[in-house]
C-alpha cells in the first residue's frame, strides 16, 4: 500500500510553505512514530554528523533526541523550492536535564517522492547556549506554534 502525504511535488510557493509548516507542526508534537510517517520507509538522513536510514532508525533517533531536549520548540521557514526539493532554515530552543538552555540554528535540504514523502533529509545544525531570559519561543510546548506567533524572520534569525 502506498502512503500519500500531500501536498505533492512539484511544489509551488504555497504548497512548499504548507509542507514546511506541516513538518514544523509534526516535530513540535514530538511523536517519533508520527514524525517518521512523513518519510519514505527507506528514507536517508544526514543529521549533523549522524547518518540515519529507514523509519525504524528515524524513530530511534527522534526518541533519543527528545529524551534529552526538554520543552523543545521549533520554527521552520521555507528558504527555496524547486520541483520535488525544498530548502528550509530553522531554529529551535530547548533545555537539557540540568536546565541549561540552548538555541539550535540549522538548514535542511529536503527531497520528496511523488507521494509527498521525504526521501532524503540533509541537516546542518549548530547549538548555542543561551540564558533562559534570552528565550524567544514561548508557546505551550505540548502543541504546534500558534499561527499568530512570529516567524524566524520576525526575530531577525
Amino acid at each position: 500500500m502506498t502512503e500519500d502525504k500531500p501536498p505533492f511535488p512539484p511544489f509551488t510557493r504555497e504548497t512548499a510553505t504548507q509542507k514546511v509548516r506541516a513538518g514544523e507542526d509534526g516535530w513540535n508534537g514530538r511523536d517519533p512514530v508520527k514524525v517518521a510517517s512523513a518519510y519514505t520507509v527507506d528514507s536517508w538522513w544526514r543529521n549533523r554528523s549522524e547518518f540515519v536510514e529507514g523509519r525504524d532508525a528515524i524513530i530511534a533517533f527522534l526518541t533519543r533526541k527528545w529524551e534529552h531536549e526538554f520543552e523543545y520548540r521549533l520554527i521552520k521557514e521555507m528558504w527555496a523550492f524547486d520541483g520535488n526539493r525544498i530548502a528550509v532554515r530553522f531554529t529551535y530552543e530547548y533545555h537539557d536535564l540540568e536546565g541549561a538552555w540552548f538555541r539550535a540554528y540549522g538548514n535542511e535540504n529536503w527531497h520528496f517522492d511523488e507521494h509527498g514523502l521525504m526521501r532524503w533529509r540533509h541537516a546542518s545544525i549548530n547549538d548555542l547556549p543561551i540564558k533562559e531570559s534570552d528565550r524567544k519561543f514561548h508557546w505551550d510546548p505540548s502543541g504546534p506554534r500558534p499561527l499568530d506567533h512570529p516567524d524566524l524572520s520576525d526575530f531577525g534569525f
